[in-house]
């Protein structure tokens, strides 16, 4: 979690080197002091690299999470809702004003006619409301859930809600350790079966 350059690796190597050295006296040799600065030297450059190489990879993590969950489009869409029912709304007024002119001409049969349809429409409407695509990782990750019959493990919901200060946090070990201690927290208050397998089993579907 901490910034490791070369600088701050040979300003803590020769600190440590320093100590031993100091308390030590005599019996740190120069073979035991070149050893430690070699293992010194070969620690700071594995975090210097590990640090270099996976940060391109945490920030795709991040990237496909907040693309998987639209986090991203989240302004977009309530914006498109929000003209979707002023649509709908000028919809249903001029809808009105016809009838009102069928009725005025007594056009009954017509109006009969326009009624019915307009029920029907409204009908496939709700049923195409009621068929939501899943759209974010947690309403798919239900969705294959009920598929393949884990639709009553409850206990699921539980790492769901965790899952994306894990994901988001990946970056900071401390932090990543503290919500995977909550979240171990909390299904330890579970009374029911756990079965972790199941749930890779889904996320992986």
């Amino acid at each position: 979690d901490l910034e490791v350059t070369v600088p701050r690796v040979i300003i803590f190597r020769d600190a440590i080197i320093d100590l031993l050295t100091m308390e030590l006296g005599p019996r740190f040799t120069s073979k035991a002091s070149l050893g430690f600065l070699a293992l010194l030297n070969y620690t700071g450059g594995a975090y210097i690299y590990i640090r270099r190489e996976y940060a391109v990879r945490i920030k795709i993590i991040n990237k496909s999470w907040r693309t998987a969950n639209n986090k991203t489009a989240d302004f977009i869409t309530e914006a498109e809702g929000e003209e979707g029912e002023a649509k709908e709304g000028g919809g249903a007024g001029e809808g009105a004003a016809e009838e009102a002119a069928q009725e005025k001409h007594g056009e009954a049969a017509k109006t009969d006619r326009t009624e019915g349809a307009r029920a029907s429409g409204e009908a496939r409407n709700k049923n195409s409301n009621n068929m939501k695509v899943p759209t974010t990782f947690n309403e798919m990750f239900m969705f294959n859930g009920a598929v393949m019959g884990f639709g009553q493990s409850a206990w699921m919901n539980i790492i769901l809600d965790q899952f994306d200060d894990i994901v988001m946090n990946v970056a900071n070990s401390y932090r990543l350790q503290e919500e995977c201690d909550v979240c171990s927290l909390v299904m330890a208050k579970y009374r029911g079966t756990i079965n972790l397998s199941e749930f890779k089993a889904v996320m992986l579907a």
